[in-house]
């Protein structure tokens, strides 16, 4: 089968950063699902890995954690899927990656495809929808048709797990959305998914949202650079706030937080395949939740833009995209 990989790891300053390659189809265990993958998309861990991560040409790497497909075979365990099924997922980190015409994936990970969206559309979401979901639903702990008199800033609201977020919490809760973006078109797009409001955090937070006539958030979401706007979030967290964060940093004090009993709370997806939670099949469910709202219009994908069929010479100029902090939703590829 066709397969994009890399056999070192590094930059993308190499004209071999990623390369196309043969790999023999794999065969499923007893709780996988074989799919033909037809769609992707593209994601900050994808960057983090393929720089870190070891390879070499005898263990190339195939990383990926966003599809779109049609199962092509299922394991002896697997129940409420069949093969012809069009399925999405985001995959574990600990397994062979989407950058593959198949892939092997746990089947309690996965959710039936929305009918209403292309492949495309719906490579978009995965990954981004269950790592929005978990942290406004389990980390910060708000209900759904709940958060009334609350605020949730949302920091990198324009990015892909912002995208996803945004129109969460702007639909299935009662909060305020104040999300954040630096550029124009970025603050545009945050407004058409739902922000009520839009500040640009590369200026100081506090005083904008005191301009709104919020004092203080309840709720923050850092998305991006949290370790650059930590103080600031000390500043506008209120008395026994949450916040809530997804990117990797060296260290901040969270200290800090206590005078406040503001509390701190890490979103990371694949902890539960990681480490086989018992809930772990809860993604799945959660996908299929997804896929109905998209299905009803209560969501809307978070397509940014369409790179071409998947390829080496196109997932790089992707990464590359990505890694500049300047795309705006989600870089899909489609086909091989």
């Amino acid at each position: 089968m066709k397969a994009v990989a890399y056999t070192q790891a590094g930059a993308l300053d190499r004209a071999d950063a990623l390369i196309d390659i043969e790999l023999d189809k794999p065969l499923p265990g007893p709780q996988d699902l074989l799919v033909k993958v037809a769609a992707i998309s593209v994601n900050p861990v994808d960057a983090k890995i393929r720089s870190k991560r070891p390879a070499t040409v005898d263990e190339p790497q195939v990383i990926g954690w966003d599809a779109v497909g049609e199962v092509a075979a299922v394991g002896a365990k697997v129940q409420n899927f069949a093969v012809g099924d069009r399925v999405f997922y985001a995959g574990a980190l600990d397994r062979p990656g989407s950058n593959a015409e198949y892939q092997l994936v746990d089947a309690r990970i996965v959710g039936h495809a929305p009918e209403s969206l292309s492949n495309a559309e719906a490579a978009a979401l995965p990954l981004t929808a269950i790592t929005a979901w978990e942290l406004l639903f389990d980390r910060l702990g708000v209900a759904e048709g709940g958060g009334a008199g609350q605020t949730l800033l949302v920091i990198g609201a324009a990015g892909g797990v912002g995208s996803i977020l945004v129109q969460l919490a702007r639909n299935l809760t009662e909060l305020t959305v104040v999300g954040t973006a630096a550029r124009e078109e970025s603050a545009e797009w945050a407004k058409e998914l739902g922000a009520h409001h839009v500040i640009d955090h590369s200026k100081p937070i506090l005083a904008q949202l005191q301009a709104l006539g919020i004092d203080s958030v309840e709720l923050i979401a850092s998305l991006t650079h949290t370790k650059d706007h930590y103080a600031q979030y000390i500043e506008c967290i209120a008395p026994q706030g949450k916040l809530a964060v997804i990117d990797d940093f060296d260290n901040i004090d969270i200290t800090q937080l206590k005078s406040k009993c503001a509390s701190f709370h890490w979103e990371f997806m694949f902890a539960r395949s990681l480490y086989q939670t018992a809930d772990m099949a809860e993604q799945g469910v959660l996908l299929n939740r997804v896929a109905e709202l998209l299905d009803a219009s209560a969501l809307r994908t978070t397509l940014g833009e369409h790179y071409g069929v998947i390829n080496a010479a196109n997932l790089m100029r992707a990464h590359a995209l990505l890694e500049s902090g300047k795309s705006r939703g989600k870089l899909v590829l489609e086909g091989f």
